[in-house]
This record gives structure tokens, C-alpha cells and sequence, in this order.
């Protein structure tokens, strides 16, 4: 990004170059993420369970909007239980689907992978 692209660089890095400071930056990003993932998805439930879907205008007529519970909450009870099923098949039937070819060269103490 021109003219503020060096000072997002260094406020990334913690400096002039990829270091410790860096490193714990990234490590508390990557930890704190899926907590306000979770926070946002809670919040966006209790918007949607109070205000109901199918209202983007807020408009208040009960009868067009369709409830949260049973249809919505179902929908992504199934949507989840669906996602798991086949994360859990790829994890138990095809571990090494996503892995790198690399990973399963034997280990030559004299030669050393690109």
C-alpha cells in the first residue's frame, strides 16, 4: 500500500525485521481469533433469535418473518452435525489427504530437503 504500507509493515514485524516480537504478536492473534469469532457468532444468534430472519428492514410484521427456533436452529444443528461428519471422515479415512509429499521421504542425516 503506498505511503502506509512501511509503517503497517513495521507495526506487524515489532521492527525493522521478522523477530521475537513478531512471533508473539502473531502467536496472540492466533490465539485470541477464534474467541471473538465465538463472541461475534453469539452476538449475531441473539440478534437473529430476537429479531427473526427474513426482517432486513426491521420492519415489524410478525407474520412475514419466519422464527428462529425450530427452523433455523434445526437448519444449523444439521449444517454443523454435516460439517463434522465429514471432517471426521477425511481426519479418520484420509489422514494424509492434505499432507505434503515431502513428509515421507525417509530422513537422510546427509542431505538436506529444498
Amino acid at each position: 500500500i503506498p505511503k502506509i504500507g512501511d509503517s503497517i509493515v513495521a507495526l506487524l514485524w515489532g521492527g525493522d525485521c521478522v523477530c521475537n516480537a513478531t512471533l508473539k504478536r502473531f502467536f496472540a492473534l492466533h490465539f485470541l481469533m477464534p474467541f471473538i469469532l465465538l463472541v461475534l457468532l453469539l452476538a449475531h444468534l441473539g440478534f437473529l433469535h430476537t429479531t427473526g430472519s427474513s426482517n432486513p428492514l426491521g420492519i415489524d410484521i410478525s407474520h412475514e418473518t419466519a422464527p428462529f427456533y425450530p427452523y433455523y436452529l434445526y437448519k444449523d444443528l444439521l449444517g454443523i452435525g454435516w460439517y463434522t461428519v465429514i471432517l471426521f471422515a477425511i481426519s479418520m479415512f484420509f489422514p494424509d489427504l492434505f499432507s505434503d509429499p515431502e513428509n515421507f521421504i525417509r530422513a537422510d542425516p546427509m542431505k538436506t530437503p529444498l
